[in-house]
């Protein structure tokens, strides 16, 4: 059986498979791969793979003076969920997120649409805390804060 390997964006191929995870999961918000470029110089970037296969990615954003939470959102294709590699790839992040703010409070960020991404943060001891919409948008997204 296949195990999942998670590894930090490194290189224009891996920046596609990132992409495509997130493209897929937020259509409502499609990221340019010079998008996606500009996000690995802020953030942690990881891509999930079973095989050679993308499966999911995740992103870790630092606390910042204007933010004080330190972030962090796993997703996982539809097609690959239910078996644990959400749990696997969330706990990588939230790991990440510890050795950056280890006493920062850890928020995530949800597309309202996705009911299981809403249900595995709640089932996790997340509490909703916020929901915006981008300009131009209709969807909502949430934030929550790990309780």
């Amino acid at each position: 059986m296949s195990e999942l390997r998670i590894a930090p964006v490194d290189g224009d191929a891996m920046m596609n498979d990132w992409r495509h995870v997130h493209n897929t999961i937020i259509p409502t918000a499609p990221l340019s791969p010079d998008d996606v470029r500009e996000r690995v110089g802020r953030y942690r970037l990881d891509v999930a793979y079973l095989d050679d296969a993308a499966v999911g990615c995740a992103t870790v954003r630092p606390p910042t003076d204007e933010e004080p939470a330190v972030t962090v959102i796993a997703r996982i294709l539809p097609a690959y969920r239910r078996r644990g590699f959400g749990r696997t790839l969330y706990e990588h992040g939230l790991a990440l997120a510890r050795e950056l703010a280890a006493d920062a409070p850890v928020e995530t960020v949800v597309l309202a649409s996705n009911e299981d991404g809403l249900r595995f943060a709640l089932a996790r001891g997340f509490v909703e805390i916020d929901r915006y919409v981008l300009p131009g948008d209709t969807i909502p997204f949430v934030t929550l804060r790990l309780g």
